[in-house]
């Protein structure tokens, strides 16, 4: 039974279960409903999410089938694994025999060098987001590589696959000159799991320069119109310093100053919705990616709102 009360988690429950997926679900009460139950009952809980997962995973092992919204269609696509890690690594599983195939088919589906396609071939033929485009031969993409590179490494996993992968972040991120916030995102969530720390320590801080010398972050929300919009990017898809620093320990928070990080996480908390849930900020092109999304950064808002220890 849903719990009453004006809380911002209690109201956010009430929207997720009017709107999520059974995943999000899942992961909602894994994350905020099970805290205090017991060893037993959040492995349990746990459990419950990989069996959601499982529904969008293939036989290849890759994962497909709209888990990462704008990506319709049964295929597997290396966004959707992404997005698979993410889920595993926020529950504990990120590893083990499941992990192990999940890589196998990272291979398969890897480019020349090594490394992951923002979008593979398999995609034509089934709807997918205007701004990701399908093409024969696709290059390695570091929004597609860094954040899958960054979880195994976070989480102790070792496969020949992550060799080439590695180095291949590390020549991107090292080299970036001019960049877009999503791609930095991915560079942070590379270097945040890069094993070489100090050679993590010293490209995040080249990095975070780049994104507040190109303005690509919005460091007083209530002037955001004022900020430039990277080209092709929506109305309002700008980014704060809580996109870029999710949790604490991230090397993205040494970037912004104690008033900028508070200010952006006023920011968000004042964003929920009447309806409870928080906005996407990226253009919704169909209508299920917009209902499908809301509930994902509504789960995303809260973790970073109790991580950096706003109550809840």
């Amino acid at each position: 039974m849903a719990r009453s009360g004006a809380t911002p988690l209690a109201r956010a429950e009430q929207f997720i279960w009017l709107t999520a997926r059974v995943l999000e679900q899942r992961r909602f009460a894994y994350h905020f409903l099970y805290g205090t139950s017991g060893e037993e009952a959040r492995s349990r809980a746990a459990d419950a999410v990989e069996a959601a997962l499982t529904a969008y995973r293939n036989t290849d092992e890759g994962y497909g089938h709209a888990l990462e919204p704008d990506l319709r269609g049964p295929v597997s696509q290396p966004l959707h694994t992404a997005h698979a890690l993410r889920v595993l690594d926020g529950i504990g599983r990120c590893g083990g025999r499941r992990v192990e195939r999940l890589c196998r088919y990272l291979s398969e589906v890897s480019t020349q060098d090594g490394a992951l396609p923002a979008l593979h071939p398999s995609q034509r033929g089934y709807p997918a987001a205007p701004w990701i485009p399908v093409v024969d031969d696709p290059p390695s993409d570091l929004l597609a590589t860094g954040p899958v590179v960054g979880l195994l490494h976070r989480n102790d996993v070792w496969h020949a696959w992550l060799f080439r992968a590695t180095d291949f972040c590390w020549s991107a991120v090292e080299s970036l000159r001019e960049t877009h916030p999503y791609e930095a995102e991915a560079a942070v969530a590379f270097l945040d799991g890069a094993p070489d720390r100090a050679r993590a320590e010293a490209a995040a801080e080249r990095l975070g320069r780049l994104v507040r010398e190109q303005e690509l972050v919005v460091l007083e929300p209530g002037r955001a119109a004022e900020y430039p919009l990277p080209e092709g990017y929506g109305p309002d898809e700008y980014h704060f310093a809580y996109d870029y620093a999710r949790t604490p320990d991230s090397l993205a928070r040494r970037w912004f100053t104690e008033a900028e990080m508070e200010r952006s996480l006023d920011f968000l908390a004042e964003g929920q919705q009447q309806d409870g849930g928080w906005p996407i900020r990226w253009r919704a092109w169909a209508p299920g990616t917009a209902l499908e999304g809301r509930p994902m950064v509504t789960i995303e808002s809260l973790l970073t709102l109790r991580a950096f220890g706003r109550p809840l």
